[in-house]
């Protein structure tokens, strides 16, 4: 998955304290602080990351390869490869991931929905607790 390529990387930044309303198309890798309200979506061609902090906020939904989140956001979630939820992590929306790594303390209000190719089962891994 992810971990055989390099991780593309995070050109753009929207700080803490910011407020955007309105959707983010995005390539490479996108590190969210502050607050959206509206779609944050990586393009298709290309590898993607997106990152939401654990003082940043969405409201809409949210699409790249990879996702990191230790925030909150409230829409659906479309990880195309790889979704990372930290010990912060608030979703009120539906999930849909190829490969989900979850730390306990990390809550979902909503449907998780793997991406099948064919008939494999999807990655699940439950993250130790270090502390």
């Amino acid at each position: 998955m992810f971990n055989k390529k390099k991780q593309p990387p995070i050109k753009s930044l929207i700080a803490e304290g910011s407020q955007i309303t309105g959707n983010i198309h995005f390539t490479d890798g996108l590190r969210v602080d502050g607050d959206v309200a509206g779609n944050v979506h990586a393009k298709e061609a290309g590898s993607s990351i997106l990152v939401i902090s654990e003082t940043a906020h969405v409201v809409g939904e949210i699409a790249a390869d990879h996702i990191i989140i230790n925030g909150s956001v409230k829409g659906p979630v479309h990880a195309r490869l790889m979704l990372e939820l930290q010990p912060k992590a608030r979703i009120e929306g539906d999930i849909q991931y190829m490969a989900l790594e979850m730390h306990q303390g990390a809550l979902i209000t909503g449907q998780l929905r793997p991406i099948l190719v064919g008939e494999e089962k999807p990655t699940l891994k439950l993250a130790a607790n270090n502390g």
